[in-house]
């Protein structure tokens, strides 16, 4: 019998299970702590419903955790759901659309603790359809404006360690014939260097250049990472070889860029940061006799993260 935890959102004691401990409770956090949203707009206990069917008098469906447009939490104001179950990426997206179809929310997220979907719903011809987006507003932001912040905007973050669990669930099972090994982790750190260089030279009230908007092709957002990569190589020549690249398929870069792009990485609290990394370079760098080998340019930057006045050398 799983132990007893409390509830987040609402304070109430309910079971620890996984689907709680690892998805729900740890999104609900994300929700209030990284993207604003007041507690008293969103439920998870008890959980709202939806129906089955449109002609149903009797709501059967819980919802896992349902974000509002308001405090009055209504079948009209429900704006977000966030389905938690410990599903595969397709059956999860599938369950996903029915609780949109079956709701007036507008947008939904699919996320079991290691992947993360974001879903907008829309009408064309009287035909409900669905889009993947790169992530979900902020509170107070509209969805046409996801993506397109000021340096100034951007703001550290608390829960870095699971966006990262998310990136590399997402990457390991995206990318065939890669794997998370000592080849694969240099791409991911390589993005990850244009995220620190776009948050250090971006002057404060410009839009930032790492960023992925509500209706940018991936091509266009991989083309601009590629040549935020070029100026990285070009003012860390110690650091970077003229012939490393940035290898990853255009969504892959695309949905890493929509996890990242709130936040301020280089103002992110040290602990937080080394934690995170842990998700990466931990079990991946290590040799056959438990080795513990890091590239030289994760020490640089890790350095430079964990001293904001540092610069990389």
């Amino acid at each position: 019998m799983a132990d007893k935890i409390i509830d987040y959102i609402s304070g109430i004691e309910i079971s620890g299970t996984p689907e709680e401990i690892e998805a729900t409770q740890v999104f609900s956090k994300l929700l209030v702590e990284d993207y604003g949203y007041p507690k008293d707009h969103i439920q998870t206990r008890p959980q709202f419903r939806v129906k089955a069917r449109p002609s149903d008098t009797k709501k059967e469906y819980p919802v896992d955790i349902a974000i509002f447009s308001e405090e009055y939490k209504t079948d009209d104001s429900i704006y977000i759901i966030v389905e938690c179950k410990k599903k595969n990426r397709k059956d999860g997206k599938s369950q996903l659309e029915d609780y949109l179809r079956l709701s007036k929310a507008s947008l939904g997220v699919w996320f079991n603790g290691d992947e993360v979907l974001y879903l907008r719903k829309y009408e064309t011809d009287g035909r409900v359809l669905f889009e993947e987006i790169p992530n979900i507003p902020l509170f107070g932001q509209r969805v046409e404006d996801i993506g397109l912040f000021k340096r100034c905007e951007l703001k550290k973050t608390h829960n870095l360690k699971s966006i990262f669990k998310s990136i590399r669930n997402y990457l390991a099972a995206n990318n065939t014939g890669q794997t998370l090994d000592t080849e694969f982790v240099p791409q991911i750190i390589n993005i990850i260097f244009c995220k620190i260089y776009d948050e250090r030279f971006t002057r404060k009230e410009d839009t930032v250049n790492f960023r992925a908007g509500i209706a940018e092709k991936h091509s266009r957002i991989s083309e601009r990472i590629q040549t935020l990569f070029s100026l990285v190589k070009d003012k860390y020549p110690d650091v970077f070889d003229e012939n490393d690249k940035i290898t990853l398929s255009n969504n892959s870069i695309a949905y890493i860029v929509g996890e990242l792009q709130q936040y301020c990485l280089i103002e992110s609290e040290r602990d937080v940061i080394a934690d995170a990394f842990e998700t990466f370079i931990g079990p991946s760098l290590r040799g056959g006799q438990g080795q513990f080998f890091t590239p030289r340019n994760v020490v640089k930057l890790l350095l430079s993260l964990v001293d904001p006045l540092q610069k990389i050398r």
